[in-house]
């Protein structure tokens, strides 16, 4: 299964509220957003358009020629790296050291929310902080959330499995990508069941399939597959799931206040590169959307602003993982397609019937 990354982003951010807020205060009231509801006319329009444009770029087929050949490129790497203007370093990331550009758009997953998710999605600005850091990094803020894809003080690593297989192709298509804040809306409607409860294997009993070749999108049983879990014992929830204005401000207000956020990006090939620096599109065609997980900001020492970001293509591409992108001129859509979301307290007390698992969302 390839395009599991949208989903694999989100559930790497659902700790966030659990981490950062004390449960008690979640249990006697309800989560306190810090935020401001902007004016509705020109967020809505801004979202629709940028829904249409990725409905356009989504379906923006490549050539037969262009989709086989590969993705790392000596002359991509040479026009980067002798521009000077560029602000960041393109390299052979071994990661993609294989891969044609067709198997590297299968990575890139992102796409269009459903229609109804569309309608219900709050739009959020938080108003400017005065002491906002000139940089940040969420994971020095709170060191004891270095392992970001469990809940805190439960120790439970929540199911991909669930999310691409019982969500689908409400959520998207499966393993071809979908979007995030139908995986968003999936978290709090019908909850995500522990990794224990529903691991995430290949036939071959490999745990998280490599990219060769192209996995189907697993089948929902709805029934834990280990040490005799019940499926409805083992869900947890979220309570909300939002999207933040482009603001740059509001965005460095939300992670600085409630903990990193999931973006999404236009990925041009020259991304495939890159090494080091703070990214910018320099060359290359359009491959696809992408999404990936924003913890922190900061100015580079040429004076150039960036957002910090972890991808999930592991430590063999960028910067040991990590990548760093222009902030403030929204660069590839990366300020118009911000999600976040809270976990629910309920999360510490799941008690439901199968009955309830079955309603549609």
């Amino acid at each position: 299964c390839l395009s599991f990354h949208v989903f694999l982003n989100m559930l790497y951010l659902l700790h966030i509220s659990l981490s950062f807020q004390p449960l008690v205060e979640l249990k006697k009231k309800k989560v306190k957003m810090g935020m401001t509801k902007m004016s509705l006319a020109t967020p809505l329009l801004l979202c629709a358009f940028f829904i249409f444009i990725l409905q356009v770029l989504a379906e923006m087929p490549i050539s037969e020629a262009k989709g086989e050949s590969v993705i790392l490129q000596e002359s991509i790497i040479k026009e980067v790296n002798e521009n000077a203007k560029a602000g960041w370093k393109a390299a052979f990331n071994p990661r993609f050291s294989n891969f044609t550009v067709s198997q590297f758009k299968h990575l890139l997953g992102v796409k269009p929310p459903r229609e109804g998710d569309l309608k219900s999605i709050p739009i959020l600005t938080h108003p400017k902080l005065k002491n906002l850091p000139k940089e940040f990094d969420a994971q020095t803020a709170w060191p004891q959330c270095s392992t970001i894809g469990r809940i805190l003080g439960q120790n439970i690593s929540l199911s991909v499995n669930d999310v691409i297989a019982c969500c689908g192709f409400s959520c998207g298509d499966g393993c071809d990508g979908g979007s995030p804040i139908s995986a968003w809306h999936y978290f709090i409607h019908k909850g995500v069941v522990s990794e224990k409860c529903d691991p995430y294997f290949d036939d071959i009993g490999c745990s998280h399939p490599g990219c060769e070749p192209t996995y189907p999108t697993p089948q929902c049983n709805r029934k834990c597959v280990k040490d005799n879990l019940l499926w409805s014992k083992s869900k947890h929830f979220g309570v909300n799931a939002y999207m933040i204005s482009s603001d740059p401000y509001s965005i460095m207000t939300e992670v600085y206040k409630n903990g990193p956020v999931e973006v999404a990006l236009n990925v041009y090939e020259d991304f495939a590169h890159y090494k080091s620096g703070v990214y910018k599109h320099v060359t290359g065609e359009y491959i696809g959307g992408h999404a990936v997980k924003l913890i922190g900001w900061g100015t580079s020492e040429e004076g150039e602003d960036y957002w910090l970001l972890v991808n999930s293509w592991n430590k063999g591409w960028g910067d040991d993982g990590y990548f760093k992108i222009r902030r403030g001129t929204n660069e590839c859509d990366i300020e118009s397609n911000v999600v976040a979301g809270l976990p629910s307290a309920r999360n510490l007390n799941v008690e439901l019937d199968d009955d309830f698992l079955n309603v549609s969302m």
